[in-house]
């Protein structure tokens, strides 16, 4: 039987959060569905994590591996959308807890000729840590109410946890937040991100994946607001790969995209020499 979607998680030695986002994903209603986690060099504890799972769980997963070499995340990125055997692809983190409708609220919103920007509620230390597997498999994790008695401060974004129907519609088209290609929550067609030479391997951590939806929006391919609607719980974590050299080397790359109108990047999927 085919395949609807391909599921790919980044990830780096993070086998705490990745166990934590995998059992979310055993909660999901739509089954059909495989996991490729790209990890860029994790050490032999997330390995154990990933084979405890293809073992013992019902998820279809592979493992797609690169030695630690620095950031390069979107090397693993490409060799990750190669391995999928689904015409459309979700992108995600090793860091973010899917609620059970993710995967099938991005499949009934995909639309021809367009990508899906999804949300995510960020989660401080302590309540990351705190979230158990019972708390997934009762999606209790994603109650406001269990938040707020775990210590979490209320403010605006909790809507992204309870807001359906109507108000959900009404803040995805109301919000100021650009519908963007954000790696944390995005949906695409594999055939567009393969005319467009999938993730530009030069860059490091600072809009990497920002900068495949500029290359995809040049294309013609419309991003679509869905924040409110296809939600995950972000984990919180430290990010000891982020230096200076690699952001100003980031923008310069996307501010050409954006100068050029460029569509496909000569540093990507397929690669000249």
């Amino acid at each position: 039987m085919s395949l609807d979607i391909s599921v790919i998680i980044s990830t780096y030695n993070q086998p705490i959060w990745l166990k934590k986002v995998l059992i979310g994903y055993e909660q999901q209603t739509f089954k059909n569905f495989e996991i490729i986690i790209a990890d860029d060099g994790s050490t032999k504890d997330t390995k154990d994590i990933i084979e405890y799972f293809k073992a013992d769980s019902n998820l279809t997963i592979k493992h797609v591996w690169q030695e630690d070499k620095g950031f390069r995340k979107t090397r693993i990125l490409n060799k990750a959308i190669k391995k999928a055997k689904a015409s459309y692809l979700i992108f995600t983190d090793g860091d973010c807890i899917p609620r059970a409708d993710f995967v099938v609220t991005h499949l009934k919103l995909k639309k021809e000729n367009s990508f899906l920007s999804g949300g995510y509620f960020k989660l401080p230390l302590h309540i990351s840590e705190a979230i158990s597997e019972e708390d997934i498999k009762t999606q209790r994790c994603f109650d406001k109410n269990w938040l707020l008695n775990q210590g979490l401060k209320k403010n605006f974004k909790i809507n992204k946890l309870t807001a359906s129907g109507f108000k959900e519609q009404f803040l995805n088209t109301m919000t100021p937040t650009k519908a963007t290609f954000d790696g944390m929550n995005v949906s695409v067609w594999k055939h567009d991100v393969v005319e467009v030479n999938g993730f530009d391997e030069r860059m490091a951590y600072g809009g990497e994946d920002r900068e495949l939806g500029e290359r995809l929006m040049n294309l013609g391919i419309k991003p679509i607001q869905i924040r409110y609607s296809a939600i995950c719980l972000h984990l919180d974590h430290e990010r000891s790969y982020v230096n200076e050299t690699a952001l100003n080397n980031n923008k310069s790359i996307r501010k050409e995209t954006k100068k050029h109108k460029r569509i496909w990047t000569d540093f990507g999927i397929i690669q000249n020499g």
